[in-house]
């Protein structure tokens, strides 16, 4: 247990954005909450990274204020009370303490338990939407911002927290295994080579150990700056056996949408709308159940395997992306992702 007196980085006011409480959470990874307090510093609600993913799912915006999407009948101690403290704590990973006032005098803080430490990096496709440029070199390994797709993939898995990555080859494998010889790795990294493509998820039936413990699988043509801790750690406490990582996609319609009622006759018209829908990301977690499902001896693509899971009567969840995402399957979206990462 840690005990906070400093406060100032954990506190925000009511009217605080969503985006601004959440460049404060992720300053610190070792303090993934907010506490909201009035003007006198009465605890009235906590946010934490997950409130806000689960806002998202309601179509709360990052331009609202945390009101929208906070805690608003938070657990608190009370100052002095030493044991129903330490009591109320072992059921959250943060206690605020107050006085009788309700004021804020202190944040306990509980270690956090060990997640799922394992990923699986799909990087065996052809690539063959991208043209010429995957023509020599594999699309996890094309420049985005002057660095490799899979350095910035490895990384982003390292710095959540990750231990063990394997990557799937097939399509220039041995430049794949070379660049990740030569890199300075912080993971243990090892590799399966895929015999025939196997599709976005196949290749897990080559994993001797594949059922052993809650996986990340990751698309290799992925550029983001997703917090795979903020991930692993939204899985486990919504108990899912499968999450879906999920980006916002707009579709703007440049003409008026013309509505009928159920006799054929015009019942209204609505001029250029926009329509908003979850798109998959490409990032998934998947519990040992729902990896065993995975089909041997074929191509399997993750819908088909997402599919069985819900037939089997396993809980999906959606885990929506307040971060850049950018996937580089098309020759101009690998332009946009240099240009919006520097290059």
């Amino acid at each position: 247990m840690i005990r906070v007196s400093d406060l100032d980085y954990l506190v925000c006011a009511p009217e605080t954005t969503i985006r601004e409480a959440l460049n404060r959470l992720n300053n610190d990874r070792s303090h993934v909450f907010q506490i909201v307090i009035d003007a006198d510093r009465r605890v009235i609600g906590t946010v934490t990274d997950g409130d806000v993913r689960r806002a998202m799912l309601k179509e709360v915006t990052l331009e609202d204020s945390v009101e929208k999407c906070m805690n608003g009948a938070p657990v608190v101690g009370q100052s002095g009370d030493t044991a129903a403290n330490r009591d109320k704590l072992r059921g959250t990973e943060f206690l605020p303490i107050v006085d009788t006032e309700g004021r804020i005098q202190q944040v306990l803080i509980q270690a956090r338990a060990p997640l799922a430490s394992r990923a699986v990096v799909m990087a065996g496709g052809f690539g063959k939407r991208l043209g010429a440029q995957t023509r020599d070199i594999p699309k996890p390994l094309l420049p985005v911002g002057e660095r490799p797709i899979l350095d910035r993939l490895l990384a982003q898995l390292e710095d959540g927290g990750v231990e063990a990555i394997t990557i799937a080859v097939h399509y220039r494998a041995e430049q794949v295994e070379a660049f990740v010889a030569a890199r300075s790795n912080r993971a243990d990294i090892n590799f399966i080579r895929e015999p025939e493509p196997l599709g976005t998820v196949g290749a897990l039936t080559l994993m001797p150990d594949a059922a052993d413990e809650t996986t990340i699988v990751v698309n290799g043509d992925v550029v983001s700056r997703v917090d795979f801790a903020h991930l692993r750690n939204f899985h486990a406490e919504h108990d899912h056996d499968g999450t879906v990582a999920v980006s916002r996609y707009n579709v703007h319609i440049p003409f008026g949408v013309l509505r009928l009622g159920e006799d054929g006759l015009f019942s209204g018209i609505e001029e250029k709308p926009t329509n908003s829908y979850f798109v998959a990301a490409g990032i998934y977690m998947l519990s040992p159940e729902f990896v065993a499902l995975t089909p041997r001896g074929r191509a399997v693509d993750m819908p088909e395997l997402l599919e069985a899971g819900r037939r089997e009567g396993l809980r999906v969840g959606l885990f929506p992306l307040h971060e850049y995402w950018r996937d580089v399957g098309q020759p101009d979206d690998l332009v946009r992702a240099n240009a919006e990462n520097g290059a």
